[in-house]
This record gives C-alpha cells, structure tokens and sequence, in this order.
C-alpha cells in the first residue's frame, strides 16, 4: 500500500490548536506548503476540523488536523468547540499555538499522556517572547518553540520537535501469533457487504502484516475452506477467519491449527484485548430487560445480514430468547446500557478506541467487539488464540 493511500487511522495523527486567530490555519498552510484552511484576520474562520494527509520524513505517513479556536463562543461556537474536544481524543500528538500571556485555556488541551509541542507564533511581532517562554516552562515543564507560521521562521525546528515524539517501534497485527515461514490460512467470505473488486480494510492489512513476518500467506473464501485445506501438505499453524465464519471454520479445521479472527486481532491492534475479553464475559448476565449498544466506526448504510445491525443482534437474541434493545450510535452518556460491543475499529487509530474504552470503563459499562462477542456467542471463546 503507497504512503499517499495510507488509511488516515493508520497515520500518526497530528492535533493543531489554540484560540482563534492564533494562526493555526496558516500553521498547517506553512507546514504542508499547500492551501489546505482558509486563512482570514477575521477569528473563527474554520469552523470544522480540516485534515491533511502528508508523508514526512523521519515520521512517515501522518494526518494534520485544524481545529476550530475553543474560545469560540454562541451556540454554533460551543458546536465547533465540542468537534475541537472531539479531535483532542483522537490524536497522537498535540501542537498548541500561544501568543498572549493568558493561556488557562490551552492548558486544558495539554494531556501530559500525549506528545505535546508548545509553540509561540507570531514570534516575530511579539513584544513579551522571555515572559511568555518562562510562563510555559513552569506551567508545562515543556521548552516551547518560537516561531511564525506566516513567514515560514522556525517551521523546520518543529518539525524536527514532532519527529522526535513519534514512537518509533509500530505495533504489527500479528505480533506474538506468528513467526517468520509460518503458514496461516485466511478466511474471507466476500458477501454483499465486501466493496466490489476490493477486499475490506481489515483483510488487506492482516495480509500485509502477514507479508511483513514473512510468513507464508493463502487466502480463500468460505465456500473454499475444506477444498484449499486439502490442497495443502501441512495444516496452517493459524488460521484468521472472519467473524461471521467463526462457527463453521472452527468445526472444520485441522485439530493442531490455532484460529482467530480479523476482528479479535483489532481488538489486541487497536484496543485493550483483556478488557475486551472481560466485556465478552458479561454477555452471560444480559436479559430481555437489557439494553445493548452496538457500535461502529465507520458510517455505512446497513445492508441485508449486516453484522452489527442483523448478525449479532439475532445471536443474542436467540440466546436468550426474547427481544434486546438496541442502539447504534455512541454517546457521551454509556449508563443506560447494559454493554457495549464495539466494530473492529479499522476505521479508529488506537488513541481514539482506547479512549472509548476509558469512557465504558469510567461508567461502569463492560465493552467487547464484535470478533469477542461472536466467539463467546457461538461457545469458542476458550477456543481462539489473541
């Protein structure tokens, strides 16, 4: 997959932000050398968060988010600051644009667990740069960096500042599954829900993942599974199987070959895989009083035998016989619900899944995904490997 298709989830997501007028447009202008926000003197000229995928050297592919100044004000204002917030959950790592002495506000973006970069712009018409620096310094603890987005000065230092917080070790799908040489067998049923001439999102980066051990890669279709399982003179070590297929594939393979699933690898991937595990326990506990939210990264519309609205809800409720409540979309308010079962999160980076376990967790409401929540359903929780 090239850098410029990268999916944004698998980008080290970069968060802009600061008052209005602060010159946070002008900053992503300066640093992606393109026109990507409107720049205005008028304050609060973006509205909404505007994203630019780039590749930087030293980082890799990463995404740019301009945000809306949080001292918006007004109902429309509030609005745009909770899409500002919104941002602040999602990203890998914060710029926060300074210029004036009273920056209370800036320090409520300041999450001593994600890489922060504080920045002094305008430098070049400021009078009170020494104060301002020494007022950082003791508030954060943090050196900021001088500079002016609209003449370019300094941008290079921050760069450098941004590649020197990025991680440099990258998680990989199937770390601590496979070695390299293995044989692993994926199963990938292509229904109407599987885009046209494309495979889904999840399968095309366990392949790659796969690729990158140096394992030895076959893939096949449901329908195929027995026939290509003939086919080969070894039985797979692992087997990854869409969830859908769960039951099938694992009455079917051979006895030595582990199994798991596309979605239970996301959970480990993308999220925190005991808590996820702890969720799935709790499905035992539901009732016809329950309410369950089933929740999704991606908008689509659903279609016929979609997992998350048709699927799973006609597995829980032939467990218990009777009807459950349902729910689709995720809120700010978790307590009315009995657990959440949460999509594969493909379409999330890791911060933002994390920080919607954090919230479950905070409001005592268990959370799983799917893959957990189908291997639990169908009785092989025990069964699949993480």
């Amino acid at each position: 997959m090239s850098l410029d298709k990268t999916p944004n989830a698998n980008r080290f997501q970069i968060g802009i932000f600061g008052k209005r007028n602060t010159g946070k447009s002008t900053l992503i202008n300066a640093i992606t050398n393109q026109n990507v926000s409107l720049v205005s003197n008028i304050a609060g000229t973006t509205t909404d968060p505007v994203q630019k995928a780039m590749e930087i050297h030293g980082i890799g592919p990463c995404l740019f988010i301009d945000t809306a100044g949080f001292d918006d004000e007004g109902d429309l204002g509030q609005l745009r600051n909770q899409k500002t917030f919104d941002v602040a959950k999602k990203i890998d790592a914060a710029i926060i644009l300074i210029n004036d002495e009273n920056f209370d506000m800036e320090l409520n973006f300041f999450d001593k667990n994600v890489p922060t970069i504080f920045a002094i712009n305008k430098c070049d018409e400021l009078k009170n740069i020494d104060t301002l620096k020494n007022k950082i310094r003791e508030k954060t603890n943090l050196e900021p960096i001088c500079i002016s987005a609209k003449t370019k000065k300094n941008i290079d230092a921050l760069i450098d500042a941004l590649i020197k917080i990025k991680p440099y070790t990258e998680k990989n799908i199937v770390d601590g599954l496979v070695d390299k040489n293995d044989l692993v067998m994926l199963v990938m049923p292509q229904d109407i829900q599987a885009p046209q001439g494309r495979l889904i999102l999840p399968q095309v980066q366990t392949i790659r993942s796969l690729l990158d051990k140096k394992c030895i890669t076959i893939c096949t279709t449901t329908d195929n599974f027995t026939t290509a399982l003939k086919s080969l003179k070894l039985a797979p070590k692992l087997i990854i199987t869409d969830s859908q297929a769960f039951k099938f594939v694992y009455e079917n393979k051979p006895p030595n070959s582990l199994i798991t699933s596309f979605s239970i690898l996301f959970a480990k991937y993308k999220g925190d895989i005991t808590e996820f595990i702890r969720g799935a326990q709790k499905i035992e506990q539901l009732n016809k009083n329950s309410r369950v939210l089933i929740a999704e990264a991606c908008t689509h519309v659903p279609l016929e035998e979609d997992i998350g609205r048709v699927k799973i809800p006609r597995l829980l409720e032939n467990k218990f016989g009777c009807q459950i409540e349902f729910a689709h979309e995720f809120p700010d308010d978790l307590s009315r619900f009995d657990l959440v079962i949460h999509c594969g999160a493909c379409m999330f980076n890791r911060k933002y899944m994390l920080a919607r376990i954090v919230q479950a967790k905070n409001q005592n409401v268990p959370i799983t995904n799917y893959g957990l929540a189908i291997a639990k359903l169908t009785g092989i929780l025990d069964k699949v490997v993480y």
